[in-house]
């Protein structure tokens, strides 16, 4: 057994303490820029809802068109990807099927459990700046959650156009 690896003193200890507390810090920061706000339409949501519920008990997936800027994303169209799969446990979309399009900001599907949150798959399948989760009963506001790439969720503003 090393011994050095026990001194509060050695370099390496150290080393580890100020990494850790620069990540720290840097979370900190983006937790404290993270105010962005995603807006879209009455109209949109309960389209999206509409889809979500014609497609219960599987899971439904669109991609989401809209326009950034500096403190707002506002979500203007749904694109339907061609040759989507849509199971009880997972929905996914071909990413090569899709033509280079630029204003797709994210994508929406729906978790007919009603949990909002998002899985590791969820995760790992990210694509573009958001993704918006819808659950059963898909009916309000209460039935939808939009994170960010880092999975920190953001605030929905529904509108009236």
């Amino acid at each position: 057994m090393d011994t050095t690896t026990h001194n509060p003193k050695h370099p390496i200890k150290t080393l580890k303490k100020t990494s850790t507390n620069i990540i720290k810090s840097n979370l900190h920061s983006t937790l404290m820029r993270n105010n962005q706000v995603v807006s879209m339409s009455k109209e949109l949501l309960a389209t999206i809802f509409e889809g979500a519920k014609q497609l219960y008990p599987r899971e439904n997936i669109l991609f989401l068109r809209g326009k950034k800027s500096k403190e707002s994303l506002q979500i203007t169209e749904l694109v339907i990807p061609p040759l989507a799969t849509h199971a009880r446990r997972f929905a996914n979309a071909p990413l090569y099927m899709l033509p280079m399009d630029l204003s797709i900001i994210g994508l929406v599907h729906s978790h007919p459990s009603g949990n909002l949150s998002l899985s590791n798959v969820d995760f790992n399948h990210f694509f573009g700046r958001i993704m918006m989760i819808v659950g059963f009963p898909f009916i309000s506001e209460d039935n939808i959650a939009i994170y960010d790439s880092k999975g920190e969720q953001l605030k929905l503003e529904i509108t009236n156009k």
